[in-house]
């Protein structure tokens, strides 16, 4: 059996904590940003972590990470 492969856009996205939580960015911080509030922006810098339905697909395209 072959190697997995790492999905390489998930690899530059998501980071693995130390206790198996998976870090990941919040999203709409690019682009736009003049109409959008201080406050929004402000709160847009901050990471997370990916939910819990969405975690195992996550981890599947980073198997090694």
């Amino acid at each position: 059996m072959p190697k997995m492969k790492t999905k390489r856009g998930a690899a530059k996205r998501f980071k693995v904590t130390a206790g198996g939580k998976i870090k990941r960015k919040k999203a709409y911080k690019n682009h736009i940003l003049t109409k959008k509030s201080t406050k929004r922006k402000r709160d847009l810098r901050h990471g997370c972590y990916v939910t819990d339905g969405d975690y195992a697909k996550v981890r599947a395209m980073i198997p090694y990470l």
